[in-house]
């Protein structure tokens, strides 16, 4: 099984050649019993309960289809308890100072009067909405689900690589994961005491209820969507199926004597609570872009009025801005007075003239990112891009030194990944999910996304990456314990 293997960067599994970390022992064993065949055999009985269930993504501009199955890989990824309770109190700490900070820029603008963070850095962030200056939001809190994109350095150190407090997507994938994982490798869940994450919707549509308009005991809730076009549509529609609740466009909704109404067969029934995935430019034609058919004319002037929640809440996009995101330790210290339990990646600013010599000096070693793009999309990996890409990048970063951030070229952690019949290596992130209702929540685990084409770092899926179920594990697993014979499936 591990025959092909090498090691390189920080590996998951192994602490050396072919030695395994403690948590890893039970599945390092249990993968050598299994043998490539009937790894197979499950790996592609994973495959056809993707499909089978349609558990899709959709990718933008690919001649060859638009809806795709999404590519899982069986090998679960593991995450020791002492591992998650360092990235889960980081994870809290993080979310926090993030929604003081877009509370404060939106009121009394402490951190910018105290120059921590650049006034003109964030009144030119594109997410910056002056709608929302005096706006007053349920509980103080912008940012109800955000994604925190999380990577490991060389020497293992969880680090923050981007902030995700707009729409964030990824979710269902880490729901459905987990389901046919349960079945590819039922015994396997018997050895180790994996946390559960299948109430995630639950406090979802707790902290949905938790911002319906005052009075108002038994909200009506609905998900808004751009559409079955839209790349994360499958996600959409699960949540609002397991919450419960209505999957509406915006051509659904209607404005009436200031207040949101779904349209039904009945006739109009009040919406009290709209989670949107929608960005803010496309929510309200008569307050943002008049072209966009995707929103409710009128809605922000409902939203003004307190007469409907949104989460997110509307100008979240300001703390997305990669260009805000290297001064979120300076915001945890500023508002928590703490030291950050979790660091950023070191970043460059092309803003500051010293910086922006070096970035252009240094284009090939460095990953360059437009700082309002997402998706692995506006952006250089230097030392895979050709010349003709960084003379591109070079004239980008001269005319716009504020769209852009630099990286230094991280060589993500590694993971045993099945491809065409044997375990390779292959990079990884994390995304961990977090809600913020009465409480901080942290979804145990999260979206481990994986860069399937041998040595890329770019795990996005709309860019060939795929995902894995991910396993916070309460304790240190024991010996596994004897293979049943191959045969149908057990379930749990």
């Amino acid at each position: 099984m591990f025959g092909r293997y090498r090691l390189a960067a920080y590996d998951e599994m192994f602490a050396s050649a072919g030695v395994p970390r403690p948590h890893y022992a039970a599945l390092h064993e249990r993968l050598i019993e299994l043998g490539p065949d009937e790894l197979e055999r499950r790996d592609k009985v994973a495959d056809l309960t993707m499909r089978q269930q349609g558990i899709t993504f959709t990718v933008y501009g690919r001649d060859q289809g638009v809806e795709r199955i999404i590519p899982f890989d069986p090998i679960p990824r593991l995450v020791s308890a002492a591992e998650w309770d360092r990235i889960e109190r980081g994870l809290k700490q993080r979310v926090r100072a993030l929604n003081l900070f877009i509370h404060d820029v939106y009121h009394k603008r402490h951190i910018l009067k105290d120059r921590v963070v650049p006034a003109d850095l964030v009144f030119g962030a594109s997410g910056y909405r002056r709608e929302c200056v005096g706006l007053a939001v349920p509980r103080d809190v912008y940012v109800h689900v955000s994604g925190i994109d999380l990577i490991r350095d060389a020497g293992g150190e969880f680090l923050v690589l981007e902030d995700n407090c707009r729409t964030p997507s990824g979710v269902s994938y880490v729901l459905k994961n987990r389901q046919v994982m349960k079945q590819v490798f039922p015994l396997l869940f018997e050895q180790y005491n994996v946390r559960p994450v299948d109430d995630y919707t639950d406090t979802l549509l707790a902290v949905l209820r938790a911002i319906a308009p005052p009075g108002c005991d038994d909200p009506t809730i609905v998900v808004l969507t751009p559409g079955i076009y839209n790349s994360a549509y499958y996600e959409h529609s699960f949540l609002a199926r397991q919450m419960g609740v209505e999957l509406v466009e915006g051509r659904d909704l209607v404005l009436d004597r200031g207040q949101i109404f779904r349209r039904t067969t009945r006739g109009l029934e009040r919406v009290d609570v709209i989670y949107r995935r929608i960005d803010d430019d496309f929510l309200d034609p008569l307050a943002f872009r008049p072209d966009s058919m995707l929103g409710v004319a009128g809605l922000i002037g409902a939203y003004h009025a307190g007469n409907v929640g949104l989460a997110n809440a509307l100008g979240t996009g300001v703390a997305d801005d990669k260009g805000i995101y290297p001064f979120v330790p300076d915001m945890i210290r500023f508002y928590l007075r703490e030291d950050p339990i979790l660091g950023n990646v070191e970043t460059f600013r092309p803003l500051i003239p010293a910086h922006r010599s070096h970035i252009l000096a240094n284009l090939e070693s460095l990953v360059v990112k437009s700082v309002d793009a997402s998706g692995g999309y506006g952006m250089m990996i230097g030392p895979a891009s050709t010349h003709a890409q960084r003379e591109e990048f070079a004239r980008k970063i001269t005319a716009n030194p504020r769209g852009y951030i630099a990286q230094p070229t991280i060589s993500l952690s590694r993971h045993p990944t099945f491809v065409q019949g044997h375990l390779d290596g292959r990079h990884i992130d994390l995304r961990p999910f977090v809600l913020y209702g009465e409480e901080i929540t942290v979804m145990p685990g999260g979206l481990t996304r994986v860069a399937l084409p041998e040595g890329s770092l770019v795990v996005n899926s709309s860019q060939g990456g795929g995902t894995k179920d991910t396993w916070v594990l309460h304790e240190t697993a024991g010996r596994p314990t004897p293979i049943a014979a191959p045969g149908p499936f057990a379930r749990n």
